[in-house]
């Protein structure tokens, strides 16, 4: 992509160099990077807002009793939730373990769905 962008302001150099001044297609030009700033947000910076909202959205759902994996690997249970941290236990030997929430990759099994 970044070829693409020295590419085209390579060319829009050269096209200037050539008439001295913008000449006829500085509109052309114009609207080209008009283009290509619409491409960068609805392909790099949109989809990167939504999957940050939606990482926020379960990091709020998060409940005692889920089972979650971590961004280590590491599976366990939420026994408690504080402001910023997360307690787990992740044995049959009750090993528990505080992390902080954004280290939460994932909730594997909701409390709902245990209690079932």
């Amino acid at each position: 992509m970044l070829s693409l962008v020295t590419r085209f302001s390579s060319r829009v150099l050269e096209e200037t160099a050539a008439t001295g001044a913008l000449g006829s297609n500085s509109w052309v030009t114009i609207a080209m990077l008009v283009v290509l700033v619409g491409v960068f947000y609805f392909f790099g910076i949109r989809p990167q807002k939504k999957q940050e909202r939606e990482t926020q959205n379960m990091l709020n759902e998060l409940q005692v009793g889920d089972e979650i994996t971590t961004i280590g690997g590491i599976i366990g249970k939420v026994v408690s939730i504080k402001d910023e941290t997360v307690l787990i236990e992740t044995s049959h030997d009750r090993t528990r373990i505080r992390i902080l929430k954004s280290a939460v990759r994932r909730i594997d099994v909701k409390a709902e769905d245990t209690q079932d």
